[in-house]
């Protein structure tokens, strides 16, 4: 532990005019009286780690110092690929091996492009998670991560609908969508999608799977969503809507399913008459609600009832 701590201060030294010894010290999430006996110990090892006095002092590496220990070991480099995904590499348990992996390459880059990934980092961030819901990290979540990394099998009971099942699986890939993690897996010989939240249990076995070369895992997802998608879709609601209506419409419902039905409208006058795919009535309902007086649902006559009683409620209401 202490020799990982000790490269990894060098490295950071190496990539830096200077830092104080507070700054090291929560960098590697330790006191500043160990930074002292750590920058001690490297002095007497023989790295020329030199220690500015005063207030504006820190520590520094002299006479042009580098480490060759820049070398990415594999779980680092592929855990600097998901380095955008700082919540995703925290729940995988990979935040520690992302950290070392940007360190060694900032080490490793001519001094006018130590700053490029600080640069970076104050520009861009993905946030995955929806709004007005906290994101939540499933018990599950680590050791499938380490599974699908790993190429190991697993052992794992499954909640589907009010019973459990289990699964011998070779777990494929993780997708996060939405706040919502998604294990793809093969079982048997087929691979399926699996809701990581829905694991209440999961045992890491000792062999490992060959990984079918052909796989894709963007090309799978894509392509189950897309299922998904259209699978949900039971019912269908006929709907007016003004042209402002219409704009609005890919918004709030299924996109894929509202701008097939806007392309298939029929005119009548300003208007346009649309049969459009639900979820639901209830879904339905709450969707199209939000288009206001720019929506007029037709049919079926229960809905229509329910926009009624909606606007008798909401005239009675403001008056």
């Amino acid at each position: 532990m202490r020799a990982a701590r000790l490269i990894k201060l060098v490295l950071l030294l190496q990539s830096r005019p200077s830092m104080t010894a507070a700054e090291l010290a929560a960098e590697l999430e330790v006191s500043e009286r160990t930074i002292t006996r750590d920058a001690l110990a490297l002095s007497e090892a023989g790295v020329p780690v030199y220690a500015d006095r005063g207030r504006g002092g820190g520590y520094r590496l002299v006479g042009g110092y580098r480490t060759r220990l820049t070398g990415l070991a594999r779980g680092e480099a592929e855990a600097l690929f998901l380095s955008g995904l700082p919540g995703a590499l925290r729940d995988m348990g990979l935040e520690d091996a992302a950290s070392a992996a940007r360190l060694k390459v900032s080490a490793a880059l001519l001094p006018s492009l130590r700053d490029a990934p600080d640069s970076v980092a104050r520009r861009f961030l993905l946030d995955a998670p929806g709004w007005y819901q906290e994101p939540e990290t499933p018990e599950a979540l680590p050791p499938i991560a380490e599974a699908v990394w790993d190429d190991r099998t697993i052992s794992a009971r499954y909640r589907r609908g009010d019973r459990e099942v289990e699964r011998e699986l070779d777990p494929y890939g993780l997708v996060l969508k939405a706040g919502v993690w998604y294990l793809c897996a093969r079982s048997g010989s087929a691979f399926r999608t699996y809701r990581v939240d829905r694991f209440t249990a999961v045992a890491l076995g000792v062999a490992r799977f060959e990984r079918d070369a052909a796989f894709d895992l963007s090309a799978f997802w894509a392509e189950r969503a897309a299922e998904f998608a259209r699978s949900i879709l039971r019912a269908e609601v006929v709907v007016r809507l003004t042209e402002a209506g219409a704009r609005r419409l890919p918004y709030v419902t299924d996109r894929a399913a509202a701008e097939e039905s806007l392309a298939a409208a029929v005119p009548e006058g300003p208007l346009l008459r649309v049969v459009l795919p639900v979820e639901s009535e209830d879904v339905a309902y709450s969707q199209l609600l939000t288009l206001g007086a720019e929506a007029e649902v037709l049919a079926p006559a229960s809905l229509r009832a329910r926009f009624r009683d909606a606007a008798r409620a909401m005239t009675s209401l403001y008056g």
